[in-house]
């Protein structure tokens, strides 16, 4: 198992290029992230390779197969759990959205630690770049089924005091 992480420049068939490559050696994609921000481009997969490639191999195939020898492309072990872990179990997706506010984020998770829910996923983003933009966070979370109320009570009133929509869902 290896962790494949890709910095660089955005441009149109990256991700495609880079799944149609790793097909190509025998690497088998498992868990994969792929974000842009500004225009640089951040592709993260956990992948099975066959046991005859080495990593280094694989860096250097990727690098020079995608033309990216002056950006950052990264292969190393994984070492991390191979199925899902309880605390990785999504159990909610909680939207909230409205004008952007200092700490938003900060006061939504201190809600999260208080209920012992654990994020597994969090986007952050503004809308557009007008003075009215919306600010937009989506979060899947693990929450056990004996916190599951008051943290989504809190998350409501804690969305509620900033004026903001607050609205999840059972996943």
């Amino acid at each position: 198992m290896g962790i494949v992480t890709i910095n660089c420049a955005d441009r149109v068939g990256l991700v495609s290029a880079t799944a149609v490559i790793l097909f190509d050696l025998g690497a088998n994609v498992e868990d994969t992230e792929f974000r842009v921000f500004g225009g640089q481009a951040k592709l993260t997969a956990v992948c099975d390779f066959p046991s005859d490639l080495s990593l280094d191999e694989l860096q250097s195939a990727l690098t020079e197969q995608l033309g990216l020898a002056n950006e950052e492309v990264n292969v190393a072990p994984y070492t991390g759990p191979t199925s899902e872990s309880p605390s990785e179990a999504i159990t909610h997706r909680i939207i909230v959205s409205g004008g952007d506010r200092p700490g938003l984020i900060a006061r939504l998770c201190g809600v999260f630690v208080q209920f012992r829910a654990n994020i597994v996923r969090l986007n952050a983003e503004k809308s557009s770049d007008d003075e009215d933009a919306t600010y937009r966070i989506r979060i899947d979370l693990s929450i056990s089924p004996k916190n599951e109320r008051a943290c989504l009570a809190t998350i409501a009133n804690t969305g509620g005091e900033l004026g903001l929509n607050c609205a999840w869902k059972s996943v």
